[in-house]
């Protein structure tokens, strides 16, 4: 689905004249992604509905997808993004046995049209989605997943959003 170009559009690897304007989690963002190669982006649960995590730079450092997961605490989420990071050759369908003790994780590729509803710091560091991006899928304490059970507790975006179920996650697509 995606196109490997290499050809890297970042606000790190291209400048868009609006460097000046970046705020202090731009900022963070970019160090992070300096120093460690990504940055996980954490958005905390609300009123609205659970939180969710994103890497930010794996793309530009690794070539590698983008992670994101959903639905867990923000700091059991950036742990686990942070062990997946660190792999390469991540793709659709892996099964992860070590990330989540005593749970399994799988990858699935994520429709680009969620993107906007979800990753916009990443929108704002590359500038040139799609990239590539894999949820990392957490089972319930039984261990079955949502494409077992139906389950809402985290999206289901390796579905289009006309194809994913009415309710908090769909709510700004």
């Amino acid at each position: 689905m995606f196109e490997d170009s290499r050809i890297c559009r970042c606000v790190i690897c291209h400048d868009y004249g609006d460097r000046d304007d970046y705020d202090a989690a731009d900022e963070g963002v970019l160090a992070n992604v300096r120093t460690f190669g990504w940055s996980v982006t954490g958005v905390p649960a609300d009123q609205d509905g659970p939180g969710w995590a994103y890497t930010i730079g794996r793309w530009h450092s690794r070539g590698g997808a983008e992670l994101a997961m959903f639905g867990l605490d923000l700091d059991v989420m950036q742990s686990c993004l942070n062990i997946l990071g660190k792999r390469d050759d991540l793709a659709d369908g892996q099964a992860h046995e070590d990330v989540v003790n005593g749970y399994p994780v799988r990858l699935r590729e994520v429709e680009p049209d969620w993107y906007r509803a979800f990753f916009g710091q990443g929108i704002w560091f590359y500038r040139q989605p799609p990239i590539p991006f894999l949820e990392v899928v957490w089972p319930d304490r039984d261990g079955a997943f949502p494409w077992d059970t139906g389950s809402l507790a985290q999206p289901h975006l390796w579905l289009p959003p006309g194809e994913h179920t009415p309710g908090v996650w769909t709510q700004d697509v």
